[in-house]
C-alpha cells in the first residue's frame, strides 16, 4: 500500500509539473511493475537532438556537451546516419538496430504498393498504427523484458508495435518547451522504483527548424545550438541528484547542408514520367508494372542529369541498404550533392526552397553525419570512437540495459570500447 501511495504522489507531482510547463498529458499503459530482476539494473536516457551536425558542438561551441564528451565518450568524427538520412527513418533505425529496409519506416512519407496505401510522419493514423512498424524498438524490448519504459517523443513510439506500447509516453507535440520535457524525464525517475522507468527517450526539434529555415551557417543555427545545450546541460545536472546509476546517451538522426540549387522536377515533357507511375512521394517513384519503371529509369537516366543517380531498386549500391523493399519505390532516385529532388511541381501546392536540407547519401555529403555523446557509470572517461553507424546504438543501450536482443543491422564491435566493461 504504502509503494501505490508513493507512486500515486510521484505521479501526481509530475502531473504538475506537466501543467505548469504546458505539456501535453502523459499516457501510462499498465505493465505493472519493473520485474524484481530489473530494479537494481542501470538507467538509459537516449536524447536526440534532431539535424544536430557531428561538427555543430565544437563549431557552435556548445560547452554542456563538449564538457560530457570530456568525462564521457564521443564520436568527434560523427555518426554515420542511414541512407536516406531523414529523421523517421534514422530515428526508427536507432531505436531497432535494423535499416530502413528491414524495419519498413524507409522515409518520413512513403507509399506501400501492397497496402495500397501512403505512410506520413503528418499523418496521425499511421503513425500511431503499429503494422507499419517491423523490428523490436527498445522500449518494446525492455517492456517484453518486464523492464518499464518511457518516451517523450520518438517516432514509433505512439504506436502499439507487436502490441506493446511503452509504459509511458505522449502524444508529439512541438510547442512543448524543452525545459517541461527535461522536468518529466526527472519526474520519471523520481517515481518509486516498480515504477520507475529503465529505459527513457527524449526529443529536441530546435536544430533542425533552424538548419530547414535558415542554413547550417546561420547565426539562427547556432542560438539553436545553445538552446539545446543549456536544456541538456540541465538535464545531465539534474540527473546527477537523482543518485542513480543513469547512463545519459546523447544522439542526433543526421546532419544539415547547404541546399544547390533550386527544386529538380524528374517529370521533363519529354520523359513521360507521371503517367507511368501508380504514385509518387516527393522523390519516390512507384510505376505500374516493371516495364514501367524501366521506361522511367533509362528516360532519367538519359536525360543526363549529374545532380542524381537513377538505380532499378535490386541494383541500389549495397551501402545504401536500400534495395529489399517495395516501399523505397522503382526505380531508386539517389541525388549525387545536396539537391532538392521530386517527381513534379504539384499544381496548387506551393514547396518553398529550403535553405537546408538532409536525406542525402552520407558518403556523398558527409555534412550528413550525426552526432553521438554518451556519459555515466557504464562508459569510459575521456573516450572516442571512429565514426560508426547509427545502428550500432541499439546493441548498445541494450548491453547497459542487461537485455537480449535477436537478429539485427548493427553491431556492439565498433562502440564496445566505450563501456567500462
Amino acid at each position: 500500500m504504502m509503494r501505490r501511495t508513493l507512486a500515486i504522489v510521484a505521479l501526481g507531482c509530475a502531473a504538475a509539473v506537466a501543467c505548469r510547463s504546458q505539456t501535453a498529458p502523459v499516457i501510462t499503459v499498465d505493465h505493472g511493475p519493473n520485474a524484481p530482476g530489473q530494479q537494481a539494473k542501470p538507467y538509459v536516457v537516449l536524447v536526440s537532438l534532431d539535424g544536430f551536425r557531428y561538427d555543430y558542438a565544437r563549431r557552435y561551441s556548445a560547452t554542456h556537451l563538449q564538457a560530457i564528451a570530456a568525462r564521457g565518450a564521443t564520436a568527434p568524427d560523427g555518426m554515420v546516419p542511414v541512407y536516406p538520412s531523414l529523421t523517421f527513418p534514422n530515428h526508427y533505425s536507432l531505436a531497432t538496430g535494423l535499416y530502413p529496409e528491414h524495419h519498413g519506416i524507409v522515409a518520413n512519407t512513403f507509399y506501400d504498393p501492397a497496402r495500397k496505401q501512403t505512410y506520413s510522419l503528418g499523418d496521425s493514423t499511421t503513425v500511431t498504427d503499429g503494422t507499419w512498424y517491423g523490428g523490436t524498438p527498445l522500449w518494446v524490448l525492455a517492456e517484453q523484458h518486464g523492464m518499464r519504459s518511457a518516451c517523450f517523443f520518438w517516432p514509433g513510439s505512439e504506436a502499439a508495435i507487436q502490441g506493446v506500447r511503452p509504459t509511458y509516453y505522449l502524444k508529439y507535440d512541438h510547442a512543448v518547451p524543452n525545459a517541461a520535457r527535461v522536468a518529466q524525464v526527472i519526474a520519471w525517475l523520481r517515481l518509486p522504483a516498480g515504477q520507475r522507468p529503465h529505459f527513457i527517450t527524449l526529443y529536441m526539434s530546435d536544430v533542425d527548424q533552424a538548419g530547414h529555415l535558415h542554413g547550417p551557417d546561420s547565426h539562427e543555427t547556432e542560438q539553436a545550438v545553445h538552446v539545446v545545450d543549456d536544456a541538456v546541460g540541465s538535464l545531465d545536472s539534474a540527473l546527477a541528484t537523482l543518485h542513480l546509476a543513469i547512463d545519459l546517451i546523447i544522439v542526433s538522426d543526421h546532419g544539415m547542408a547547404t541546399v544547390k540549387g533550386d527544386w529538380i522536377d524528374l517529370d521533363h515533357d519529354e520523359s513521360d514520367i507521371m503517367s507511368r507511375l501508380d504514385k509518387s512521394v516527393g522523390p519516390s517513384l512507384y510505376a505500374k508494372t516493371d516495364s514501367d519503371a524501366a521506361h522511367i529509369a533509362a528516360a532519367l537516366t538519359a536525360a543526363h542529369d549529374d545532380k542524381y543517380v537513377v538505380y532499378r531498386r535490386a541494383q541500389v549500391p549495397a551501402a545504401l541498404h536500400d534495395d529489399a523493399n517495395a516501399r523505397s519505390g522503382d526505380p531508386i532516385v539517389v541525388p549525387t550533392g545536396p539537391y532538392l529532388i521530386r517527381a513534379n511541381d504539384p499544381p496548387g501546392i506551393p514547396r518553398p526552397r529550403e535553405v537546408g536540407a538532409h536525406g542525402f547519401d552520407p558518403a556523398q555529403v558527409p555534412e550528413m553525419k550525426s552526432s553521438f555523446f554518451a556519459v555515466g557509470p557504464q562508459i569510459r572517461r575521456g573516450a572516442t570512437v571512429a565514426s560508426f553507424e547509427d545502428v550500432d546504438v541499439y546493441p548498445l543501450v541494450a548491453k547497459i540495459l542487461g537485455l537480449d536482443i535477436g537478429p539485427i543491422d548493427g553491431t556492439l564491435v565498433p562502440v564496445q570500447s566505450i563501456l567500462v566493461r
